[in-house]
Parts: C-alpha cells; structure tokens; sequence
C-alpha cells in the first residue's frame, strides 16, 4: 500500500494579497484547481500564489494544523513568518 501524505498549504492572491489556507493530499493539483475557478470561495481572486506548505503523515494531523492555521493565533504565526521570509 502507498503510502499518502497530505499537505497544509498557504495560497497568498496576487489580486490583493489574501491569504487561503487549506489541505489536500495532492497540492500540484489544487493549486491548479484554485487558479482555474474550480473553487468557489477562492475564484474572485485568482491568480494564487503558493507561499507555504507543511507535510504531515496522516489527514487528522493536517487537519488539525489547518485549523490552527485559521485561527486568531495561527493567522499571527502565518503573518510573522511570511514577513520574516519576505514571501508577503
């Protein structure tokens, strides 16, 4: 059996610099899902921008992260480390 890895990933909108945070199990095709329209929530707003990604073993673990990537305290960590990383 393959094993699956899943990713949390950061889209940054290169229309006026919004953040979307998600997870997928294959992230070369939801990038391309998110930039064709295919997205509901993210299509106002394309072209997007990968600028960050996490890789973790299990779906429940990269769930977890993307939740914490939503909230008030993740959305400080995501806008410090952009800005240390110039990626912003």
């Amino acid at each position: 059996m393959t094993e699956v890895e899943y990713f949390v990933y950061v889209l940054k909108s290169e229309v006026d610099g919004r953040l979307y945070k998600g997870q997928t199990s294959n992230l070369e095709k939801r990038l391309k899902e998110h930039n064709s329209g295919k997205t509901k929530s993210t299509k106002g707003f394309i072209p997007w921008r990968l600028v960050y990604f996490e890789i973790f073993a299990s779906r429940e673990e990269a769930l977890l992260r993307e939740k914490y990537f939503k909230s008030g305290i993740g959305r400080e960590f995501l806008k410090e480390m952009l800005n240390r990383n110039q990626l912003q």
